[in-house]
């Protein structure tokens, strides 16, 4: 099965294993937010996948 590489590349496995991707929506729009909303929205998040999720978009080969 083919793996979605455009959501491959934008998330980090960690050296422990962990997925770490960047919040989505904040790409533009944001001169008018709050700095504590736009610094907010720079940093990461982890995420949580289901294993049959994680099978068809992340390759860990």
């Amino acid at each position: 099965m083919k793996i979605n590489k455009s959501f491959t590349k934008r998330m980090k496995v960690t050296k422990n294993g962990k997925l770490i991707a960047r919040k989505p929506g904040k790409n533009h729009f944001n001169a008018k937010e709050k700095r504590s909303t736009q610094m907010a929205g720079a940093r990461s998040q982890k995420l949580t996948l289901s294993k049959k999720i994680e099978q068809r978009y992340i390759n860990f080969k």
